[in-house]
């Protein structure tokens, strides 16, 4: 017999939550926030509207199919099948959080409140989204692949670079070409979903004429952050575009750090003299329309 289909609702703990962990009781909670000019009304409404959201898509997931539940912190520690449909309930970034973990399971992005680009569905649409899954567009994701095996892979953007926010040292690379020396705040790839984020915003304050990649085009954009010139290191190749052609960086630190969207946590750490190549990754995202 084949099992039956797997929901499996992704979230992360509230504010409140956290707020409650940290301090103990609600007045303690209340107490700091308003020392902070904050109203714990406002906290607990949306810690409302996320019990709500999930309470709904909970109750929309068909009775003979199974369920599953882990929350954000855990996403390393979970084992999705292929089988699963999973369904986001939070924010944007929490879809980008758990892309890194699937291998084409279709994925809903359900808001809590005000749709986002990639939580577009109200609660209520989650008992016909899970069963009809067929219609998708394919997120295109960024990956790194270092030379000892270790491999990332990011929905938004991976960043390479010094985890103290020191000095990264490094030989960079760009389709098998000469490789030039170079100082910097650290590198970030990103693709056509993280070009309204973090690439977005170095794109525009540094007047980029980079053409920024679609959400499903297999290309990427690279950017060097705050590169300085010196008698050893070089300013001239600080950003550029990625299709076939991979981008290597040569590790001249003592060691460097790689995560994607946000999970300093979940980190692939690099020592000179190792090699780290970045190129658009074979898999993608299956976002249900």
């Amino acid at each position: 017999m084949s099992l039956a289909p797997r929901v499996v609702l992704v979230h992360r703990r509230t504010e409140l939550a956290e707020l409650l962990a940290r301090h103990g009781t609600r007045g303690q909670a209340e107490f700091f926030l308003r020392t902070r000019g904050r109203d714990l009304a406002e906290v607990t409404e949306a810690d409302a509207a996320v019990r709500a959201a999930l309470a709904a898509a909970s109750a929309a997931i068909p009775l003979d199919w199974r369920r599953g539940e882990v929350e954000r912190a855990d996403l390393d520690r979970f084992l999705f099948t292929p089988e699963d449909v999973v369904v986001v309930v939070g924010q944007d970034g929490l879809v980008a959080n758990v892309a890194k973990y699937l291998d084409g399971q279709p994925v809903i992005g359900i808001a809590p409140g005000a749709p986002g680009v990639l939580v577009r569905h109200p609660p209520a649409a989650v008992a016909d989204l899970v069963r009809s899954t067929g219609d998708v567009e394919h997120r295109t994701m960024a990956e790194l692949t270092a030379d000892d095996g270790q491999r990332l892979l990011a929905l938004n953007e991976i960043y390479l670079g010094h985890a103290g926010h020191q000095t990264a040292r490094y030989r960079l690379g760009v389709g098998g070409g000469p490789a030039e020396r170079q100082a910097s705040s650290g590198i970030l790839v990103g693709t056509g979903t993280g070009a309204t984020g973090w690439c977005g915003s170095v794109w525009r304050e540094r007047g980029s004429a980079l053409h920024l990649p679609a959400p499903g085009e297999a290309r990427l954009v690279w950017f060097v952050r705050e590169a300085w010139p010196s008698p050893t290191t070089g300013t001239t190749c600080t950003e550029g575009e990625l299709t076939r052609a991979p981008l290597t960086v040569e590790v001249e630190s003592d060691r460097l750090v790689a995560f994607g969207d946000g999970l300093e946590t979940d980190a692939v750490a690099l020592t000179r003299g190792q090699t780290a190549t970045f190129v658009p990754a074979a898999k993608t995202v299956r976002l249900v329309r």
